[in-house]
C-alpha cells in the first residue's frame, strides 16, 4: 500500500506503521534524499534476504553486462551484476558511524564527519571483532559483504550460518540518509537498517514512489512491499555517490550527486592555525605552511590550510610587517582577511595548531571533544611570542621559528594523514574557506 505523506494530516501515524512493519520483519519502500529504495531491519535476516533478492532481480532485469567483470556474478546464480553499495548498512547518524567504522582511519573519519548525513555511500573495511557489525546476524553480514563488492562466491546467503566470521576484516557499505522519514524511523529502532536501491535498464534514477512501485512490479511480477511511503520527488532526483576507502586511499565507484571535484575537497585534511587576532602570527604560519606543502608535494592544495584567531575581528588584513616579511620570501599575504575561530572551522579541522598554550587552553575549553586534534605549534609545548608592535627583524625571527616548527610537524604526521587516490583524474581544488560542497550535512 502506498501512503502519501504530503496528503496526510498526521504523518506520525504512518511512521509508526512503518516501524511496526520493520519490527515484524517486513521490507518497506521509502525515499532518501537521492532515490527511492527499500529498507529492512538489520536484525531480521529473512527481511534482509528479501532486500537482496529484490536488488538481484532488478540487476538481472537491468542487464548491466557493461559493468566491471570484477563485480559481475560469474557463478551462474542469475543474480545479475552488482554495483557495490547498492545494499548498505543505513545508520542513524554520523556519530553512530563511529561504532561501525572500526578501524576508523583518518580518511574514513573525515568523510563520515563531512558527508554524513548526505548523499554518500562509503565502503570501508571493518573488523568484526571490534566493530558493531560483528553483532549482526552472519547471514546479514554475508549480504552486506557481497554488495560491498567482495562477496563470498557461490555461498548461499539464505543459510543463517553462512557468512564471514564475526571477527574477520570485511568491506561494508555505509550510508546515513539526510531524509526526515529515515531520521524519524531510526528514532524508534535500536538496530540499523539495511538499505537497498535498484538498477534500471536505462540507468534512470528512481526518484518517485510511483516509479519504485512500477519497477518492483516489473522485476518481481508484483510489488511485494506492504508499505511504500510517498513523499514526492526525491530532493536530488539522482543517485548518490559511492566511494571506497582503504587506509588513506580512496576511489569513486559511482559518481553521483556529490561530484568528483567536491569529493576531492572532502578527502583533504584541513589544518587550522590559530593565534589571537589572526593578523600577524597565524597568517604568516598559514602562508609558510602552504609553501612547505608545495615544496614537499609539488602542490599546496594537498591539504586545506586556514588560519583564525581566538579573539579576531572578521575582515582585517595582515599587519604591514607580516606582509613585508612574507614578501621578502616571495610569498603574498596581501589578500589575507582575518576571521574568528568558530564552530564551522572546528567541525572540519583535522589538526589545529595554536601559537601559545593559552590559545590551546581556550580552544579546549570551548571544544573539549576535539582535544585529540588540538596542539601547540611548538612541538615542545612552548609559545611563539607575539611580535605585534615590534620591529620587522622580530617578525623575521618569528617567521623563522614558525617555519622550523611547521617542518617538524610535517615530519611527524602519520603516513595516512594525506590521502591518495586511485582515480586517474588529478586532485583539483584550492584552500579557500568556501570550497566544501553543500550537498552533505544540509
Amino acid at each position: 500500500m502506498i501512503y502519501d505523506l504530503q496528503q496526510t494530516d498526521d504523518p506520525r501515524d504512518i511512521v509508526h506503521r512503518s516501524v511496526q512493519a520493520l519490527v515484524e520483519g517486513d521490507v518497506i519502500g521509502l525515499p532518501s534524499e537521492t532515490v527511492y529504495g527499500v529498507v529492512a531491519s538489520a536484525l531480521c535476516p529473512e527481511a534482509v534476504e528479501r532486500v537482496a533478492a529484490m536488488v538481484d532481480a532488478a540487476n538481472k532485469h537491468a542487464g548491466t553486462e557493461q559493468k566491471s567483470e570484477k563485480t559481475a556474478d560469474s557463478n551462474g546464480s542469475g543474480k545479475g551484476v552488482i554495483t557495490p553499495g547498492q545494499v548498505a548498512l543505513c545508520l542513524r547518524s554520523s556519530d553512530a558511524a563511529g561504532d561501525y567504522l572500526v578501524p576508523r582511519t583518518k580518511l574514513a573519519r573525515r568523510l563520515s564527519e563531512r558527508c554524513f548525513p548526505g548523499p554518500l555511500t562509503l565502503i570501508s573495511p571493518c573488523d568484526g571483532g571490534m566493530s558493531a557489525v560483528g553483532m549482526l546476524p552472519r547471514s546479514v553480514l554475508a549480504i552486506l559483504q557481497r554488495f560491498a563488492g567482495n562477496g563470498l562466491d557461490g555461498e548461499q546467503v539464505g543459510d543463517h550460518e553462512a557468512g564471514p566470521q564475526p571477527d574477520s576484516m570485511t568491506d561494508i557499505a555505509f550510508r546515513v540518509s539526510n531524509h526526515r522519514l529515515l531520521s524519524h524511523i531510526h528514532r524508534y529502532l535500536s538496530a540499523p537498517l539495511v538499505w537497498g536501491e535498484f538498477s534500471t535498464p536505462g540507468g534512470e534514477a528512481i526518484s518517485t514512489a510511483e516509479q519504485l512501485d512500477t519497477h518492483l512490479s516489473t522485476v518481481m511480477g508484483d510489488n511485494p512491499l506492504p508499505v511504500l511511503l510517498d513523499d514526492g520527488v526525491s530532493r536530488y532526483g539522482g543517485a548518490g555517490t559511492i566511494v571506497q576507502v582503504s587506509g588513506n586511499s580512496w576511489h569513486i565507484l559511482r559518481e553521483g550527486v556529490i561530484q568528483r571535484a567536491a569529493m576531492n575537497q572532502f578527502v583533504k585534511p584541513v589544518i587550522v592555525i590559530v593565534c589571537t587576532g589572526n593578523t600577524c602570527r597565524s597568517p604568516m604560519a598559514e602562508t609558510l605552511l602552504r609553501d612547505l606543502l608545495h615544496r614537499r608535494f609539488g602542490r599546496e592544495d594537498v591539504a586545506r590550510v586556514l588560519s583564525a584567531g581566538v579573539a579576531a575581528q572578521r575582515g582585517s588584513g595582515a599587519s604591514p610587517q607580516s606582509v613585508e616579511v612574507m614578501g621578502r620570501r616571495g610569498l603574498d599575504l596581501t589578500g589575507h582577511c582575518s576571521q574568528p575561530l568558530d564552530d564551522p572551522l572546528m567541525s572540519m579541522a583535522d589538526l589545529v595548531l595554536t601559537l601559545t598554550r593559552r590559545h590551546r587552553d581556550a580552544i579546549l575549553a570551548a571544544w573539549p571533544n576535539r582535544k585529540d586534534r588540538i596542539f601547540t605549534l611548538r612541538r615542545d609545548g612552548g609559545d611563539v611570542s607575539d611580535p605585534v608592535g615590534m620591529p620587522v627583524d622580530v617578525y623575521e625571527q618569528c617567521a623563522d621559528q614558525i617555519r622550523d616548527e611547521l617542518e617538524k610537524w610535517l615530519d611527524a604526521l602519520d603516513d595516512d594523514f594525506f590521502p591518495k587516490t586511485s582515480d586517474t583524474e588529478s586532485l583539483e581544488g584550492h584552500n579557500g574557506p568556501d570550497s566544501m560542497d553543500e550537498t552533505s550535512n544540509s
